[in-house]
C-alpha cells in the first residue's frame, strides 16, 4: 500500500478524517516492533502495542476477529518477532479492502498524485523557455540588427 513517506502521510491524514487512524498506527507500531534487535526490546514494545491496540477497550483498539485476538493475547506472554503478524495481516487486509479504495478516490490522494499539498494554494511554475542561466557566456550578434 505505502510506496513513499508522502503516501503514508497522506493515507494517515485520510484515516484521521474517517476516525480510523488506529489501523495505520497499529500497522506502523508492528513494523517498528519487527525491527527490534534483541528479545529484551520485544517485551516492553509488545506490552505497549497490546495495551494500546489489542486488549479489550484499549484506547486505540483495532478491529480483530475473536480468533486473531486470542492468538495474539496468548503470544504476548512470550513475545517473538512474529507475535503480531496475524493481527497486523488482519488490519492490513481491512485497510486494503475498505478504506484504501476510498483513499484512492479522495481529494487527499488526488492532490498527492498531482503533486499538490492540499494546505497550500497551487502556484504556477515560471516558464523554463527563457532563463538567464541558459544564456550565460553567450554574446549577442548585433550585426544581424
Amino acid at each position: 500500500i505505502f510506496l513513499s513517506v508522502a503516501g503514508l502521510d497522506a493515507f494517515t491524514k485520510f484515516l484521521k478524517t474517517e476516525f480510523s487512524e488506529e489501523n495505520i498506527e497499529f500497522w506502523i507500531a508492528c513494523e517498528d516492533y519487527k525491527k527490534s534487535k534483541t528479545t529484551h526490546e520485544l517485551f516492553p514494545k509488545a506490552k505497549t502495542i497490546y495495551e494500546t491496540f489489542i486488549r479489550k477497550d484499549a484506547p486505540k483498539e483495532v478491529n480483530l476477529d475473536f480468533q486473531t485476538k486470542e492468538v495474539t493475547s496468548q503470544n504476548i506472554e512470550q513475545p517473538l518477532i512474529t507475535t503480531f503478524d496475524a493481527a497486523q495481516n488482519t488490519v492490513y487486509r481491512l485497510m486494503e479492502q475498505d478504506c484504501y479504495p476510498r483513499f484512492l478516490r479522495s481529494d487527499t490522494y488526488l492532490n498527492l498524485v498531482k503533486g499538490r499539498n492540499p494546505g497550500r494554494p497551487t502556484l504556477r511554475r515560471r516558464s523554463r523557455s527563457f532563463t538567464v542561466n541558459d544564456f550565460q557566456g553567450v554574446r549577442p550578434d548585433f550585426t544581424a540588427w
